[in-house]
């Protein structure tokens, strides 16, 4: 079997992260970001799971994850995945959005899924001048092309890919946002939404498409990310984004993102104005 290979660049530039992975066979469990991911398969089929869609991807396909997506995959053909991609903070997506539309609203991408040679022929280079460290301007010039592109013909507001919630639902969210770097409980979780346990579990999952304690975790890891690229180190960050101990912390940072979370801040630590560039395995 191929060794897995997971190379992540952060481009100081374009302020977003380039990854690549190759021979990857590990399946990756329900979850979601707080940022858009832009990606293309390369190599190898598997069976995804976005909005409460099914999709069979393969090769050339493009995937388009709007921040709060819940989504996991498997493969299928038993062989291996070759993939490499983008992530965009909603941040750096407003200015983006703003520089083509003229309007400063947050585009929302759907379907998840689509085949389009056109965005490809911008986004293979794009991703090669990126994890090369380039600094011509067509690495710019690329990525407003695409996106581009992207917000023409898969662009909606970004509230409409918002699935409806109920208010309890809503309230059970802030609670875990605001106490996340503690230890809460499903019953104040629970007491917070004025639900019982069996209806907060039922109407969350359909709502969000994760389970409280899997919502709970991903604002943590994205809470993380943050901390890591400011160079704290992985204890420290595990302690202040709520998490019981620091394995527990390193096995989930690198189910989620590819790399653990040293090897994640390594990145940031040596990037120096050009991007830097790691390469670990989970």
């Amino acid at each position: 079997m191929r060794k897995e290979i997971k190379t992540l660049v952060y481009d100081e530039e374009l302020r977003l992260e380039a990854y690549r992975f190759e021979g990857m066979s590990k399946p990756f469990p329900n979850h979601f970001h707080d940022y858009y991911v832009i990606g293309l398969i390369e190599k190898g089929e598997r069976r995804l799971w976005c909005r409460h869609q099914e999709y069979t991807i393969g090769t050339g396909q493009i995937l388009l994850f709007n921040p709060g997506d819940t989504h996991a995959c498997v493969q299928t053909d038993g062989g291996t995945l070759d993939y490499r991609g983008f992530n965009i903070a909603t941040e750096i997506m407003l200015d983006l959005a703003e520089e083509i539309t003229g309007k400063r609203a947050l585009p929302g991408f759907s379907p998840a899924v689509l085949r389009d040679e056109d965005v490809s022929c911008y986004l293979r280079p794009l991703h090669d001048l990126v994890m090369s460290g380039s600094l011509e301007f067509g690495k710019e010039e690329s990525l407003l092309f695409m996106l581009s592109l992207l917000m023409q013909r898969c662009g909606q507001p970004f509230e409409d890919c918002i699935p409806e919630c109920r208010e309890e639902i809503e309230r059970a969210c802030a609670f875990m946002e605001e106490h996340a770097a503690e230890r809460i409980s499903l019953d104040q979780i629970c007491r917070e939404a004025g639900l019982s346990k069996s209806t907060l579990l039922r109407a969350f999952a359909k709502s969000k498409g994760v389970a409280p304690y899997c919502y709970l975790e991903s604002l943590r890891i994205g809470r993380a990310k943050k901390l890591l690229e400011q160079g704290m180190s992985p204890m420290e960050a595990a302690l202040k984004t709520g998490f019981s101990d620091q394995s527990h912390f390193t096995n989930y940072f690198a189910r989620f993102i590819g790399v653990t979370p040293g090897a994640y801040r390594d990145i940031f630590l040596k990037s120096s104005g050009t991007g830097g560039e790691g390469q670990a395995s989970p």
